[in-house]
């Protein structure tokens, strides 16, 4: 499996184009926006998409999910249904930070811990990790060393737990009894910001690094 990473809306939220190089089938992991950078990057990739994953219900991450999978057909899986009420309110989402129109949607599958996740002939681990929201995911390919953390973690720093149904301790259990066990040699991709390991943050991460 190869990524391709496509940072969209004013957030700069990482779209990650995941490709399985066997079947030269992709899969979206949170469309944020953008619609048309993100379809010319997949273009640009030349595979065929499959499916929209989601990690959680943020607009930022999910804004484009609704009209990506009308104008292509395509089932959106993720994130677990604690997050339902975030995507209910993507319309006022978008009016709040005075963005363009966005659409809320049901997906076709809400995912649970220990759930897998398919596109191509690659298989993501579902992990449920809440904290940023209640609903959010965590996507992992055992094979590759990767996982899509949303805003879970990120290089140096952790989710918010500030918005509704944020939770501070929640967000660091999941990150300790979740995401550390998956190995120190795992690279993951966050919502924002650059690539990183989980054995750098255990290390370095101020919130996060063993013996806080």
């Amino acid at each position: 499996m190869k990524i391709a990473v496509i940072p969209v809306t004013p957030f700069q939220q990482n779209c990650t184009l995941l490709v399985c190089e066997e079947t030269m089938k992709g899969a979206l992991v949170d469309p944020g926006g953008d619609v048309d950078k993100i379809l010319s990057g997949v273009e640009q990739v030349g595979v065929s998409l499959e499916k929209i994953f989601l990690t959680h219900g943020h607009m930022d991450h999910a804004g484009a999910a609704g009209e990506l999978a009308e104008r292509l057909n395509l089932p959106i899986e993720g994130p677990h249904i604690g997050d339902k009420f975030w995507i209910d309110s993507m319309p006022q989402q978008a009016r709040q930070f005075g963005l363009p129109p966005v659409r809320s949607f049901t997906p076709e599958r809400w995912l649970n811990d220990g759930d897998q996740a398919q596109f191509g002939a690659i298989t993501l681990e579902v992990l449920h990790c809440p904290g940023h929201t209640p609903g959010h995911v965590v996507f992992f390919n055992r094979d590759a060393r990767l996982a899509q953390v949303g805003d879970v973690l990120f290089q140096g720093s952790i989710g918010r737990t500030d918005f509704p149904g944020g939770n501070h301790d929640q967000l660091i259990r999941s990150i300790r009894e979740k995401l550390w066990p998956l190995g120190s040699d795992v690279v993951f991709v966050p919502g924002h910001g650059p690539l990183s390991t989980f054995g750098d943050e255990r290390r370095s991460n101020p919130f996060v690094r063993d013996g806080v």
